[in-house]
């Protein structure tokens, strides 16, 4: 269990949800400790520099949409970070409002 796994269960059966992700990959769009909530999404839906929870080589992160190629997004932080590129299966949804702490 990680400190995703509330808010990918809840997405996963339709239902919006709300973390505070900790660490400051994403400054300057969300800050350590910031109340994010998500809502679930389809692929038609996601846009560059969309704020998506999405899973990567085993890990789950918050993360932005830096680039999309027909059915593969590419995923990276706001300080320049790429993660790599993934299907729609590895994006549980995307970040609809931000407040901050």
């Amino acid at each position: 269990m990680n400190w995703a796994t509330f808010a990918i269960e809840k997405l996963r059966e339709g239902q919006q949800a709300q973390i505070k992700p900790r660490g400051h990959s994403m400054n300057g769009k969300v800050n350590d400790g910031d109340r994010v909530t998500l809502q679930p999404c389809s692929p038609e839906q996601l846009r560059v520099g969309d704020i998506v929870l999405v899973q990567i080589k085993g890990n789950v992160y918050l993360h932005l949409i830096k680039a999309i190629d027909q059915k593969r997004f590419l995923i990276g932080n706001n300080r320049g970070g790429i993660n790599g590129w993934v299907g729609p299966h590895a994006i549980y949804g995307r970040a609809v409002q931000i407040e901050r702490r």
